[in-house]
């Protein structure tokens, strides 16, 4: 009877093709700890990078805000201190529409509350409101620099002095008016627009628009002449504090 041989088995049963050594299921026995390599290794190399550039742009934004609370300008400040009406009366014609004449000189001033930045004014104008109507053109000012902390006086005339042009209004402004310098006191709004720029240390900002108005009640019963006809340039006393405001 012929012999049948089993085949030998492998010395090594973890051995697989190639030498390589692989894991059986006999060996995955409870208690035992197993530890796996795996292949990448500049992954290390590629977080500790993105980490600095992390370490960095925080950096830099914390640098640029401080900066920036630093040298921020603040909104700056109009102030009128005295007034003089040089002309304002009804100039209405039989045949033309509604109209006012009248021409105010106010004490204007200007205030760059900022401790570190410099401001720059342009392209600036003032004029005179009644009732939400125009009384006077704008009168251009002059370009005007602030120096950190700085104040600048200016004393423009809104009209055109005593011989104010004629401003069409509306009747009921016309009525409204009369009335107001019948009775002494006349509720004045002064406006300013224009643009300004601020210059703080490293920072150099655009020009931005201006938007600056004044309320004023200004004593008229004498300052106007007599019966209201204009003429005569008289100081006209402030019955009130002017509430100011700027807006940008």
């Amino acid at each position: 009877m012929a012999e049948h041989h089993l085949p030998p088995e492998p010395a090594d049963h973890h051995h697989h093709r190639g030498g390589r050594k692989g894991v059986h299921a006999d060996d995955l026995k409870p208690g035992r700890r197993y530890t796996y390599y795996y292949g990448g290794g500049g992954g290390g190399g590629a977080r500790a990078l993105c980490f600095a550039v992390l370490v960095l742009l925080l950096a830099a934004g914390i640098t640029w805000l401080v900066l920036y609370v630093v040298y921020r300008p603040s909104h700056p400040t109009l102030a009128v201190t005295s007034a003089a009406v040089l002309a304002l009366y009804n100039s209405t014609t039989a045949s033309g529409p509604t109209a006012v004449a009248a021409s105010f000189q106010v004490a204007l001033v200007l205030r760059n509350p900022s401790a570190r930045s410099a401001a720059r004014y342009d392209r600036l104008a003032a004029y005179a409101a009644y009732r939400g109507e125009a009384l006077t053109a704008p009168a251009p000012l002059p370009p005007l620099a602030q120096d950190p902390g700085a104040a600048v006086e200016v004393a423009p005339v809104l009209g055109a002095g005593a011989a104010a042009a004629a401003v069409p209004v509306s009747p009921e402004t016309a009525a409204a008016l009369a009335a107001d310098v019948a009775y002494g006191v006349l509720p004045l709004r002064v406006v300013v627009l224009g643009r300004v720029r601020f210059v703080s240390g490293p920072f150099h900002r655009g020009w931005h628009s201006m938007y600056a108005r004044c309320d004023l009640l200004l004593g008229v019963r004498e300052a106007t002449g007599k019966n209201g006809a204009g003429g005569v340039p008289r100081q006209a006393p402030l019955l009130a504090d002017p509430a100011c405001n700027v807006d940008m």
